[in-house]
């Protein structure tokens, strides 16, 4: 039966709250590293760039027709170098190491190979492993987008969100599943999934996943999948960590690199002091009601101090929502499209929305609290200055 009107992942309605081990609070240990606040000061810049002339066209790579026909309905023409380079190979059957900004169409470039081979290959299962519920929700909606129609199973297995759904789409036997890893492990420890046939694994993010205390869990999901398996990795950086992952686990792997400059060149950073709550969140007032503040994402610490800061803003007459790890996955989901619609052009978070959340026109980053880690504020910051635009992040620094 046709992808769009079976299993469809995103027939799954939450009704419930569970635990989410996806968020920040997942980490080693609540402390915070000490940060010489001169690291949140640098001038934005554009970085000027070559243009990418790429060696395809969407319409040359050699996919099943149902794919070829929902590109096309959705207007893909040229691909992105990182699409460029890694859909042949993929195609191919090659495992690959993938590097790349944040942003820059990795979700397309693992779908196309992905679903080309479950489309014709009815022995082909696919495990698509992401840092975050939201993230995995992207990339559920992307192959869905692309699979239009298939006659395909799939699930989608994520924290915030009931058993009783995905327990229903497991025996149907998807041949893609899409999820977290501490949702994916819940089900092997309830034997309700068996990995042993996946021979298809996609790790989107890698170094989330790790940053996120994800590091056992991962090790744990690869050691459960076919030994006779094609693996594609995709990450903004590569440190020792992500190394380790790779080189234990792929066959060979075809390294593909078209990272481009730092992901904070083209973000303008600087602090703002001050001495008391009071004058903190009089600052924090001046600052939105400033015109150049077109869309705003605020991070502090914790989900009540999101909550009542979040709530505070409303009073003040601030169009705000808020999204923390306490709120179920469809209040996540909602606060996350009115925030992308502009619906609401304020959204307070923890760092839980700082991972996955691709939404081009932030205009400004505020850490309303300091982050735990440089490399937090980097992925923070990040959600900024996107679509070839620059952002903008400002610090809050006690005197």
């Amino acid at each position: 039966m046709p992808y769009a009107h079976q299993r469809r992942f995103s027939t799954m309605t939450p009704r419930h709250q569970h635990t989410n081990r996806n968020q920040s609070t997942s980490r080693k240990n609540g402390r915070k590293e000490y940060i010489n606040p001169a690291r949140f000061i640098q001038a934005g810049r554009m970085v000027e760039q070559t243009p990418y002339v790429p060696t395809h066209r969407f319409a040359d790579f050699a996919v099943a027709p149902l794919i070829q026909t929902n590109l096309k309905n959705k207007g893909f023409d040229t691909p992105t170098p990182i699409q460029d380079q890694t859909i042949p190979l993929g195609l191919e059957g090659k495992d690959i190491v993938g590097l790349a900004n944040t942003g820059t169409g990795k979700t397309a470039a693992f779908a196309l190979p992905v679903l080309n081979r479950v489309i014709t290959d009815k022995n082909a299962f696919a495990l698509i492993v992401a840092p975050t519920r939201e993230l995995a929700q992207q990339i559920e909606a992307e192959f869905h987008s692309i699979g239009r129609g298939a006659p395909i199973y799939g699930a989608l297995l994520i924290g915030g969100t009931p058993m009783g759904p995905q327990l229903r789409s497991l025996r149907s036997n998807p041949q893609v599943v899409i999820g977290t890893p501490g949702r994916i492990k819940d089900h092997l420890k309830q034997r309700s999934l068996d990995l042993s046939k996946f021979n298809i694994v996609v790790l989107d993010e890698v170094d989330q996943m790790l940053d996120m205390g994800f590091i056992i869990d991962v090790r744990f999901l690869l050691s459960q999948v076919s030994p006779n398996r094609q693996s594609l990795f995709f990450s903004a950086t590569m440190d020792e960590r992500v190394k380790s992952i790779i080189e234990g686990f792929a066959h060979n792997p075809v390294h593909v690199s078209v990272k481009t400059g730092v992901t904070t060149d083209n973000v303008a950073q600087d602090v703002v002091h001050y001495g008391s709550k009071e004058e903190k969140l009089q600052k924090l007032h001046d600052l939105l009601a400033q015109q150049e503040v077109t869309k705003a994402l605020i991070f502090d610490d914790t989900q009540r101090s999101v909550e009542k800061l979040h709530k505070e803003l409303l009073t003040r007459g601030f169009s705000s929502d808020s999204i923390h790890g306490g709120k179920s996955q469809p209040q996540r989901q909602r606060a996350l499209g009115k925030f992308k619609t502009s619906e609401v052009n304020v959204l307070v978070a923890t760092d839980v929305a700082a991972r996955g959340i691709d939404i081009a026109d932030i205009s400004h980053v505020i850490n309303y609290a300091t982050p735990k880690s440089y490399q937090d504020y980097v992925h923070r910051i990040g959600r900024a200055g996107r679509a070839g635009k620059l952002g903008k992040a400002l610090t809050f620094i006690e005197r």
